[in-house]
């Protein structure tokens, strides 16, 4: 199989083979208006299997969604065929409007304006807990 290079986009890399689809799913790629690649189970040295996941354009990406759902990969900017920028994603301290309290009495349940908040409160075991009632919501894994 062959993907085209891209020359001016984002390139998702080091994904945990399986996560694609999710990622693909909470940042909204299937209302963007350029080519995407998801690619599943790509042989890796380093990993044994991953995903990768292609944007045929530079959009703005939220990097603490990636860092939450998985904090190993690694993020590339491409501009006119060549690496712009290279970086990894880490397990962000907050995360707001990925997760929902699942707590009926927390106060996001009444108050639907209310931003859904989550701290990090375990990085080890990567536990986040809500703002306002500090239940544990469930990991990125």
């Amino acid at each position: 199989m062959v993907i085209d290079a891209i020359s001016n986009g984002i390139v998702l890399d080091h994904i945990k083979a399986g996560r694609s689809m999710e990622l693909y799913q909470i940042l909204n790629l299937d209302k963007l208006h350029c080519s995407v690649a998801v690619l599943k189970n790509v042989t890796s040295r380093k990993m044994g299997r991953k995903d990768i996941i292609k944007i045929d354009e530079i959009i703005d990406l939220n990097f603490d969604v990636l860092g939450y759902v998985d904090p190993g990969i690694t993020v590339s900017i491409v501009r006119d065929g060549k690496l712009d920028r290279k970086f990894s994603v880490e397990l962000p301290e907050r995360v707001v409007n990925v997760i929902r309290c699942r707590n009926p009495r927390c106060i996001t349940s009444t108050e639907q304006e209310l931003p859904h908040i989550f701290k990090l409160t375990d990085r080890e075991n990567r536990v986040y807990r809500c703002l306002y009632c500090e239940s544990r919501a469930k990991g990125g894994d």
